[in-house]
């Protein structure tokens, strides 16, 4: 072992076990009832896809917090509304395709984004902020928390949601 930096004080030069004890982190642990959720609502028309996602995921997940940590859900909720309205830049409505594959030879499914929002207007959506999440069961417990509407209503008026702007 290396002796320790004459700078520190003469008690921590004496045993390195101490030295090690007086400067080592904490890792941070947060209880569930500890933690404190709010409800936001983003307003996504008008806006680009990818931009109301990115805000999505970021407060589902709660890295806007001081506690967070990346193994645990301490994320607020998040209701997205207007989500058909939201914009796509560089022509993508047309060029940006989303594929589905069944495992089998043939199997192979593309659809525009024109198209998939004709169908269902909030997949695009929810495909992007799933995308921006943990993959695994994180990932899909925090997903729970994110609430996607195509239109301007939601049945969530009594959590009394906080309205976020871009």
């Amino acid at each position: 072992m290396s002796p320790l930096p004459s700078y520190l004080p003469a008690s921590n030069r004496v045993h390195r076990t101490n030295f090690i004890k007086d400067y080592e982190m904490k890792t941070i642990f947060v209880k569930p009832k500890d933690v404190v959720r709010k409800w936001y609502v983003l307003d996504a028309e008008g806006v680009p896809l990818g931009r109301v996602a990115v805000k999505a995921a970021d407060l589902a997940r709660g890295k806007h917090k001081p506690c967070y940590v990346p193994h645990q859900e301490i994320g607020d909720f998040v209701i997205i509304i207007n989500a058909e309205k939201a914009i796509v830049t560089g022509g993508k409505e047309t060029k940006k395709i989303y594929y589905n594959y069944s495992g089998f030879p043939g199997g192979m499914r593309a659809e525009s984004y024109k198209a998939v929002l004709e169908k269902k207007p909030t997949y695009p959506m929810e495909r992007a902020v799933k995308g921006m999440l943990p993959h695994g069961a994180l990932g899909n417990k925090l997903f729970e928390n994110v609430k996607i509407y195509a239109g301007p209503e939601h049945p969530h008026a009594a959590q009394n949601p906080e309205k976020l702007e871009f």
